[in-house]
């Protein structure tokens, strides 16, 4: 998994994997096995990575599929507290919605 996202996000962004590379200190071979899933990038690279292309370690792990959640919690946390609530409420009421539907909360 971590190897197709930091090729869809290096192609996303348009940089070639010696730009990449040069980035993060490491060869273009590296980066290669990476996105080949021939090898596992080590923390201090996967927080680079994470770095560089504004997501989370999570989404590059696969452990969740929104790729701008930094963003968005920066977003929740500006809001007002009575807008937070609302927004909680919001949540709920469409986990509900969902739930009537039969649909899963990942469809």
């Amino acid at each position: 998994m971590v190897g197709k996202r930091i090729r869809e996000l290096r192609i996303e962004k348009g940089i070639t994997q010696n730009e990449l590379s040069n980035y993060l200190g490491l060869t273009p071979k590296m980066i290669s096995f990476y996105e080949l899933e021939q090898r596992f990038p080590p923390q201090d690279i996967l927080i680079k990575l994470a770095d560089y292309f504004d997501v989370s370690v999570d989404y590059l792990l696969g452990r969740n599929d929104i790729k701008y959640s930094d963003q968005l919690l920066k977003e929740y946390s500006s809001l007002p507290y009575e807008s937070q609530k609302k927004l909680k409420q919001y949540i709920q009421l469409l986990r509900e919605n969902n739930k009537d539907c039969g649909e899963s909360e990942h469809d």
